[in-house]
């Protein structure tokens, strides 16, 4: 008994705080849920990032569930990667049933069901808003980056950059950046050569291939207007409570690349866009990426600096950035040490690779003289996990083998007809569903192409002039000329912020503009 008192003041001391918070669950000790050891989050430090991993079955997608219902009651907007498909529910209330019952009697409270507001995103052509961005505001930095280019490659790809903001030529799409590769390696090679230095036809071709196999997957979706305006996820609903985003890429798996450009580009975008607020008393906005392997797994060594790089600046943002996987070595150490709270659900122990796992995921967590943890991770049940998150003067919490609240909302997905429901009342899916394919460089550089060689083709068919021949524009200078480039109004990235976001290895856009890049 005295051993339950001291537990219990310790659990009591470790996780009370001033600021606002909300209860993820009741501690343990020996099995046993310890009446008023209640285990809070305190929302002043979420924006510190976070880790939800364990076993297939164990329950992270429902404590992934309850942490965005908290924030979305304390009006923070959060955003969800649902790559299993199994995350819309949270749109519908929940349904009572005995195990529910069973479980607040022994954590304390009491339980409700609740819809959240919520907004169905895809990157495809999965019912919802469509997310797209223009390759000119996605950035040549972080486009030779995904393309995984060499240094003579990447600094081609800057050229053609400039090259276009230079002569307003619009990069909407990748058909766009095609064309300006083929006219680079072509026709336009010898009047860009003279302004903008000698360009190798191998490494134009080789960017090409690149980009081809980009589209294979899918890109040729994403990359387009109307570009997505990141204050779009960040929304507050009627009733005061942070509308809950929830981006179905189930149709994706097999296509990673396109998922790390996405999720690049989005980091990218907030850092440009969002201003420096130091520690706020709750996040902006918190991110949830399910299934985080498919990212670190397929990433280069340059995306995984990338990732680590904008980690550790974005929450001065106001973002938190959680991620959810089976194994916690799943995440390279350098991110792993950026992560604030950790919520660990049981590992297996099936062969010895596990249980070596298991002895470096227990050296993550803070020592506890109330349990043996690495022990301990293999023997909570569902529903339970192992806790530690930050105080708000930074500092760990003791670890707690936490019985978790169930959510309340559906622990299941929606139905087709939900769906169209949700999908239908979206303002959202209005303004950003239609595609539009503006005029930019494709046509531009087609059109202007097509007639210099009708011009030519003339030329030579008409008799020789005695006098001086009138010497013939050069493509560049007829573009230049052209009255639908002059009105073209649209420009790639602002200068100072694709510099300043150069020095760090980011792509992005000025704080200005409010669309991806």
């Amino acid at each position: 008994m005295a051993n339950q008192d001291a537990f219990l003041e310790y659990i009591k001391s470790g996780y009370t705080f001033k600021g606002e918070h909300f209860k993820l669950g009741c501690a343990m000790l020996n099995g046993e849920v310890v009446t008023g050891a209640d285990v809070l989050l305190p929302l002043k430090t979420l924006n510190r990032h976070g880790l939800i991993a364990g076993a297939t079955g164990t329950g992270k997608t429902k404590t992934l569930q309850v942490i965005a219902e908290g924030l979305s009651d304390a009006s923070v907007p959060v955003l969800l990667m649902d790559i299993k498909g199994d995350l819309s529910g949270i749109a519908a209330a929940g349904s009572d049933n005995p195990k529910i019952a069973e479980r607040y009697q022994k954590i304390g409270g009491s339980w409700s069901p609740a819809a959240y507001p919520s907004e169905l995103l895809s990157l495809s052509q999965e019912k919802g808003v469509r997310l797209r961005a223009t390759v000119s505001e996605f950035g040549p930095i972080l486009l030779s980056k995904i393309l995984e280019l060499n240094d003579t490659q990447a600094g081609l790809v800057a050229m053609l950059f400039k090259y276009c903001d230079d002569n307003k030529l619009p990069l909407l799409d990748l058909k766009d950046f095609k064309k300006v590769l083929q006219f680079a390696g072509d026709e336009g090679k010898a009047e860009l050569e003279k302004d903008y230095g000698k360009i190798s036809t191998t490494s134009t071709g080789t960017i090409l291939r690149k980009v081809i196999e980009l589209e294979q997957q899918g890109a040729e979706l994403f990359f387009g207007e109307k570009s997505f305006e990141v204050d779009d996820l960040m929304r507050i609903s009627d009733d005061g409570r942070g509308i809950i985003s929830i981006l179905r890429v189930n149709d994706i798996q097999d296509r990673p690349k396109l998922f790390s450009t996405f999720m690049l580009s989005l980091l990218a975008e907030l850092y440009a866009t969002l201003p420096e607020e130091g520690d706020l008393d709750k996040p902006k906005l918190v991110m949830f990426i399910d299934e985080a392997h498919l990212i670190f797994n397929e990433a280069s060594d340059a995306l995984l600096k990338q990732i680590d790089t904008i980690i550790k600046l974005i929450r001065s943002k106001g973002v938190g950035i959680f991620f959810c996987t089976q194994n916690p070595m799943d995440v390279p150490p350098s991110v792993l040490g950026q992560l604030g709270l950790k919520v660990q659900h049981a590992l297996r122990a099936f062969t010895a690779n596990d249980r070596k796992t298991i002895k470096q995921t227990a050296e993550n967590y803070p020592l506890s003289d109330f349990y043996k943890t690495d022990e301990l991770l293999t023997q909570i049940g569902i529903g339970e996990a192992l806790v530690t998150c930050l105080n708000e003067k930074g500092v760990p919490t003791p670890l707690a083998a936490t019985m978790l609240v169930s959510p309340r909302s559906r622990m299941d997905v929606l139905t087709p007809a939900e769906i169209d429901g949700l999908v239908n009342n979206s303002k959202l899916v209005k303004k950003y569903g239609e595609e539009i394919d503006s005029e930019s460089a494709y046509e531009i550089l087609t059109a202007k192409l097509q007639e210099a060689a009708d011009k030519t083709a003339a030329t030579e068919a008409a008799p020789k002039s005695s006098g001086k021949q009138k010497q013939e524009k050069g493509v560049l200078e007829q573009v230049m000329d052209s009255s639908v480039a002059r009105q073209v109004g649209r420009t790639a990235a602002n200068i100072i912020t694709r510099s300043l976001l150069g020095a760090l290895g980011l792509g992005g856009k000025s704080s200005k503009s409010k669309s991806w890049f």
